[in-house]
């Protein structure tokens, strides 16, 4: 029995393993994604017991208890966050698991260091990593979790001399490392090396503005994977390996998908500051005071949807803010009922994390089959009667494609400047988190209709109704 008990642990993880993989495959789909989400719970049920299994396990009693508390954390969060604060949930999720990581390394070396035996190389260095990648994570999940619940401002925060400082962090890092490596028993520089980790994730995402919040949420989920990996090297624990190459590697590659949709590199996404001040330059903003928008009421949008074959509807932030999710499908079946044909265009980025928009929708009961991705839906804008936007600003910029001087051009749009006739909903005239105008609310097949996104979307509705 207890030769069979290594060998039936190894055997769980990798079916835990397994399950980790078919979950990440399943959630690469909206239509199958809660059954992803499912499995790779399961496996991760079941690595979480085989690890408790593991005669390495002193306290099974703490252990317990701490499922306990998670658990019950976890229910009561499901339950009672909001769709449209997913976001913040998700980066406190993220540094969490970085917190648990780098605490994994922290207590690996007090024990070491209370122990006769001195610290072996590779593990030292693995601590190190550890503690650096996962209090980075740590403090930069929660500043982006401030930043996105509005506890702290958006936009970028910068200050003079901010990358030196940065610099001098993480000199100061890797100075103190080098000396845990030749000298690995001194606890004051090891704390000193956990502080200046914690430091460098607040001025990792410092700079970065609420804009660019789907990008460094996917980074940050895949740092903490990175960071679990770490720690299952300093403890010598396969499951923890490979489930962290796996978040750290879907996690990087989403980030590259993210980049890509913004048509901006992720070094411009961490250090460009982008967003701080207004960069709006090229001939649609030095010409916005000339130009006229035209403006409408809810009655003539009502007409215009009500009377279309096709209507295309285009999700943004500012649907999300307003929580309209809702309204948007109601306005959505009452038009399919009286046989117009809706559809939904999803932008990478719109929102701040990846598929927002693909959350709130699926929480109003859209069906999936409904959402289109900017590749597939981009083609058919030309035959749409009607493209509605609903609180989306850069992402629907025909500037990205035909300014130059934009700081937008080259981004990938969603072409709803293409349809025979464009109704954007929004409180004014702001420009996006870019700070440039937007062109297409100056087109001749634009027109605007102003308010809240959840008060016209429910009057369109009253009105669609007594067409």
């Amino acid at each position: 029995m207890s030769d069979f008990l290594p060998t039936g642990i190894q055997l769980t993880y990798l079916v835990a393993a397994s399950l980790f993989i078919l979950g990440l495959k399943k959630l690469g789909s909206p239509a199958t994604a809660r059954n992803g989400n499912l499995v790779a719970a399961v496996g991760m049920l079941l690595a979480v017991v085989a690890t408790m299994l593991d005669q390495q396990v002193l306290n099974y009693e703490m252990i317990l208890i701490g499922l306990a508390i998670g658990s019950i954390i976890g229910a009561i969060a499901a339950y009672k966050v909001q769709m449209t604060e997913m976001p913040q949930m998700v980066g406190l999720l993220n540094g969490l698991g970085g917190a648990s990581s780098a605490l994994i390394a922290v207590a690996e070396f007090w024990r070491l260091l209370g122990s006769s035996q001195p610290i072996p190389l590779d593990v030292n260095i693995s601590m190190l990593l550890d503690v650096l990648i996962g209090g980075v994570t740590l403090t930069g999940s929660f500043l982006a979790f401030a930043k996105l619940q509005g506890l702290v401002s958006g936009t970028p925060i910068t200050f003079p001399l901010q990358q030196p400082f940065n610099l001098l962090l993480l000199g100061s890092y890797l100075a103190g490392s080098a000396y845990l490596i030749i000298s690995p028993d001194s606890l004051p520089i090891f704390l000193a090396v956990v502080a200046v980790s914690l430091v460098l994730g607040v001025m990792f995402v410092l700079p970065i503005g609420g804009g660019d919040m789907p990008v460094v949420i996917s980074l940050l989920n895949s740092l903490s994977g990175v960071a679990a990996a770490a720690a299952g090297f300093v403890v010598m624990n396969n499951m923890l390996i490979i489930a962290g190459a796996l978040v750290g590697a879907s996690g990087i590659i989403l980030t590259e998908i993210m980049c890509k949709a913004m048509n901006r590199s992720l070094f411009s996404v961490l250090f460009s500051a982008f967003g701080s001040v207004s960069t709006a330059t090229g001939g649609a903003a030095a010409g916005a005071s000339n130009q006229t928008v035209r403006s409408i009421d809810p009655e003539e949008g009502a007409m215009m949807l009500g009377y279309a074959r096709s209507v295309v509807i285009v999700p943004g932030y500012g649907m999300a803010v307003a929580q309209a999710q809702h309204s948007v499908r109601e306005l959505a079946d009452q038009l399919e009922r009286m046989g117009v044909d809706v559809k939904y265009a999803i932008h990478p980025v719109a929102g701040r994390m990846p598929g927002h928009m693909n959350v709130l929708l699926a929480e109003a009961n859209v069906a999936y089959t409904q959402l289109y991705d900017m590749e597939d839906i981009n083609p058919q804008f030309e035959q749409a009667d009607v493209a509605l936007v609903i609180g989306a600003n850069d992402v629907v910029n025909p500037a990205a494609r035909s300014d130059v001087n934009s700081p937008i051009y080259g981004m990938p749009i969603l072409e709803v400047d293409r349809a025979k006739q464009t109704i954007v909903i929004k409180r004014g005239m702001s420009a996006g988190f870019a700070g440039v105008d937007n062109e297409l609310f100056y087109k001749d097949k634009t027109t605007m209709l102003f308010g809240s996104a959840k008060d016209m979307v429910a009057k369109l509705v009253s009105e669609v109704k007594q067409l």
